[in-house]
């Protein structure tokens, strides 16, 4: 599995600057779980790869900062019995973490105020409720 992972239509990640490693993973495997390695770490350097554009590098390393050890980025994947599989899981996790942490920040929010109408509609609901609970109880004594 040497190919390069698709990040967006124009970032691209060469396999060279993806490190692998494979353990035994827990759980059932059958005939081959003293012998599969199967479980996948993979590891990207943020920081350091040339591949991530300028303008996204510090972008993703304050984005994604929480899950970053002196700039790398460690993905582990045991959910398959197959190497193959768990490999082909971790680069896509890899892929759409990268694609979250590079988004374009969302439009800064404009604060509003509330209708003239909304605040009327507000105000006769509180009255309402309020000439409700004004109605109930002021009965006799209890017996």
């Amino acid at each position: 599995m040497d190919e390069e992972i698709v990040v967006t239509r124009r970032w691209r990640i060469p396999s060279a600057e993806l490190s692998e490693r494979f353990s035994h993973a827990s759980g059932p495997g059958g005939q081959g779980v003293n012998t599969a390695d199967s479980r996948v770490e993979l590891t990207f350097d943020i920081a350091r790869a040339p591949s991530v554009p300028l303008h996204l590098r510090q972008r993703l390393l304050e984005r994604l900062s929480g899950r970053l050890v002196e700039g790398r980025i460690t993905i582990a994947v045991a959910e398959r019995r197959s190497q193959l599989a768990n490999r082909r899981i971790a680069r896509e996790r890899l892929a759409q973490l990268l694609r979250e942490g590079a988004a374009p920040p969302p439009p800064k929010r404009r604060p509003t105020t509330p209708t003239r109408g909304s605040k009327e509609r507000r105000l006769a609901g509180k009255k309402r409720r309020s000439q409700l609970k004004r109605g109930r109880g002021r009965g006799g004594p209890i017996e």
